[in-house]
């Protein structure tokens, strides 16, 4: 039975890994500096002991983005997963704006009403640019940083910023189509047969939570994600940088980018692995997660 925070679902979905974390998800009030009422926040929470580990999912995806990762890391770690602000699950109201700064300032908030201690933080794709402007802004919560495929070093688009109505609106709902979102499912994997209908349904299914389209519309005219190159360098955090070798959707370069500019880091390859190693390598990539955990 999925919780009454999820959209309604047709058809269903077909991997348990994908049944049992969407039965898992949860939604909690966050207070945050955003607006006097709390933001209705979806995220989950598996496992217990260690130093927790939170997940933090990519560009227009949700908690379900680690359904196969979060239970492995969950075996040995207290391990969550939130929807970010704008994103996933979690609400989206016409008074909150998306952005950079107001993902920032929601996620401090989650952190502080649910974890409030230092943590493993592992952000993917846009999801490590997250991690890494919280990282910055809030060093003292964060123990460890780890990169699955990390957005953060190049410069993201500006043309997001000229998206006013009603281009906005077409442009998001040109991201809605199937097809379209199949062909990106397509790209980031190596091997293609991971871009299955199950995977579809995953990626596709908070497109019909409330006000989808305008705060994906906020986010993009805000401009993003843009580079963080020149402060990596203040990272203090042990970072485990893991990257698929056949990533086509941000290439390979960057990887040994972030590893030269940050200073204690390790960089460490997954083979026969696009961009989304947490999905189609979990088992090698929790390996790594948890080895790290232990020997930073």
């Amino acid at each position: 039975m999925f919780p009454n925070c999820l959209p309604p679902l047709s058809p269903s979905l077909t991997e348990s890994t994908s049944v049992a974390l969407a039965e898992a998800i949860e939604a909690k009030p966050v207070p945050t500096s955003l607006r006097e009422t709390p933001v209705l926040t979806t995220f989950v929470r598996r496992g217990a002991g260690g130093d927790p580990i939170l997940l933090i999912h990519g560009f227009d995806s949700s908690v379900l983005e680690f359904r196969r990762l979060l239970p492995l890391l969950a075996t040995q770690n207290e391990t969550w997963a939130v929807d970010l602000l704008g994103f996933g699950f979690t609400e989206r109201s016409p008074d909150l704006s998306i952005s950079p700064a107001t993902i920032l300032a929601h996620l401090r908030g989650f952190w502080e009403c649910a974890i409030a201690k230092p943590m493993i933080l592992v952000g993917a794709s846009m999801g490590g640019a997250t991690a890494i402007d919280f990282t910055l802004n809030y060093p003292e919560a964060v123990k460890s940083l780890v990169l699955l495929d990390s957005a953060g070093i190049s410069r993201g688009p500006i043309a997001g910023k000229f998206l006013f109505p009603p281009l906005d609106y077409f442009a998001t709902e040109f991201l809605r189509h199937p097809k379209v979102r199949q062909s990106i499912s397509e790209n980031a994997y190596f091997d293609k047969t991971f871009a299955s209908e199950d995977a579809r349904i995953c990626a596709a299914w908070h497109l019909d939570s409330p006000n989808w389209n305008r705060a994906l519309a906020s986010f993009t005219k805000s401009g993003g994600y843009g580079s963080f190159r020149d402060r990596l360098s203040e990272i203090r955090q042990p970072t485990l940088i893991l990257w698929g070798r056949n990533d086509r959707i941000l290439g390979t370069k960057d990887a040994e980018k972030f590893r030269d500019a940050i200073d204690d880091s390790k960089l460490i390859w997954i083979e026969n692995c696009g961009h989304v190693p947490h999905l189609e390598r979990p088992d090698i990539t929790a390996e790594n997660i948890l080895n790290f955990r232990k020997n930073p």
